[in-house]
This record gives C-alpha cells, structure tokens and sequence, in this order.
C-alpha cells in the first residue's frame, strides 16, 4: 500500500481553510479589517487554502481510482 501524501495535506489545507473563512465571515464588517482597506483577508485566504485543499484531495481520490484500475487490469509485469 503506498502512501499518497495529497490527501493529508489536502485536508490539513481544507480543515485549516474551513476554520478561517468561518471566522473571517463570523467578524465581517468588524473594525478589525479598517487597517488592510476594509478587505476581509480572513475570509479571502480561508477561500484559498479551501480550493486548494480541495483540489488536493480532488488529486488524491483521482489517483487513488486510477490505482484501482491498474490493478484491476493487471497491468503487472509478465509471468513467466
């Protein structure tokens, strides 16, 4: 069994990005964002780190279907 390291990470990326976009959307229009011009950075960088880990893990079960097939096919080296 290998170990695909997308699928971690793509979580840790996607937890991560859950958690700050909530809070930035929890203190929207707060004064706490009158120092970076008013832009809710919380909520933008949460998106990010989201779509990201989203598309890691996207990767992850893509490549995790594709081992299946492989082994389903038998595409292994020749029997002697």
């Amino acid at each position: 069994m290998k170990l695909d390291v997308r699928f971690p990470i793509g979580l840790m990326f996607a937890i991560f990005g859950l958690i700050l976009a909530v809070y930035g959307l929890a203190t929207g229009g707060s004064e706490l964002y009158d120092r970076s011009l008013g832009i809710n950075i919380n909520l933008v960088w949460g998106l990010v780190l989201l779509v990201f880990g989203a598309f890691m893990l996207f990767l992850a079960w893509r490549g995790a279907q594709g081992a299946c097939a492989d082994k389903k096919a038998g595409d292994g080296p020749p029997k002697a």
